[in-house]
């Protein structure tokens, strides 16, 4: 029987299983891995949602209530944190195993246990997009929920989604911890611009992005904050963002982001990752430096001084 409704999709994602087989070998990496999506399985179901299906590493479930998928996300998190604190270790290696949510409202259509529609297109595709441990949610998500509890929301930019003319404004859920801490201590004081900034260079084009400039996203949509126009380079390539007194770059992509410092030999491989930016250096987008032809965008971390405007 077919029937039609308004759903919040969740799809959760554990990725590193790779690693963890390499690290704990095969018995009790498997075991680590099915523990996990057992749990949050169970973490659905107690949040009042349902688990329409298990995707080897990982989950897709639908709720009633936008709320409910937040707590789940926010009890995913926590656990996976507790699961890989219990895990058997080889040597002093910690089993290195991150978790990506992202959510989706809309109208479904649910046909023989499974679910079908826009909302379920959006909230996978997002998902390839989450960085590690990273929640991403719609607008219609956001929409959902109590006004009190729309502020551990940060809106990140909208992004071209594949299979989708228009874009999609989306939003990155903080840590319950973080998000708590922050409406706490800053209560009461009025925003003031974070006084750091970062130039990024691409063939003749250089920009300084600071404050409410960020998140800026490189791709090679003409929509993207960063334009660097290359076969190679994603639509919405990657993500470089104020965050924890630090800038960081979020690889969005699918031929990954390639990091490496001023003065340094080796190179960062973001594939679907992030890493923290200092001092300078150069991102390639597509393709590792070794390539001559890489689109290879300078960026330097620049000082208070520096992004102050002249008086």
């Amino acid at each position: 029987m077919t029937a039609l409704l308004q759903r919040t999709v969740l799809f959760a994602d554990l990725r590193g299983s790779t690693g963890l087989f390499e690290t704990l070998g095969n018995a009790e990496a498997a075991a680590v891995v099915t523990q996990s999506v057992a749990i949050m399985g169970q973490i659905v179901g107690a949040c009042g949602g349902v688990v329409v299906k298990t995707l080897g590493d990982g989950l897709m479930a639908v709720f009633e209530k936008s709320q409910g998928g937040i707590d789940a996300a926010d009890e995913m998190h926590e656990s996976l944190d507790r699961v890989l604190a219990d895990a058997p270790r080889k040597g002093t290696r910690r089993p290195a195993l991150k978790l990506q949510v992202a959510m989706a409202q809309g109208e479904v259509v649910e046909l023989a246990g499974d679910c079908f529609g826009d909302a379920v297109n959006v909230a996978a595709r997002l998902l390839d997009r989450a960085g590690d441990n990273e929640t991403l949610t719609t607008q219609q998500v956001l929409d959902g929920l109590d006004p009190d509890h729309r502020g551990r929301f940060r809106s990140l930019s909208k992004l071209q989604l594949r299979g989708r003319q228009e874009s999609v404004q989306v939003y990155r859920l903080e840590a319950r911890r973080f998000g708590e801490t922050v409406a706490t201590i800053f209560e009461g004081m009025e925003p003031t611009a974070a006084p750091d900034g970062i130039r990024l260079s691409w063939l003749d084009a250089s920009r300084v992005f600071a404050g409410t400039d960020l998140p800026a996203v490189l791709g090679r949509s003409p929509q993207a904050t960063y334009c660097v126009d290359d076969t190679r380079v994603s639509r919405s390539h990657c993500r470089i963002e104020w965050h924890g007194g630090t800038f960081q770059v979020s690889d969005l992509s699918y031929n990954g982001t390639f990091v490496r410092f001023a003065g340094r030999d080796e190179v960062v491989s973001l594939r679907r990752g992030s890493c923290t930016l200092h001092g300078s250096g150069v991102m390639c987008l597509g393709a590792a430096p070794t390539d001559p032809t890489a689109p290879a965008v300078h960026f330097e971390v620049l000082s208070f001084q520096e992004t102050a405007p002249s008086v």
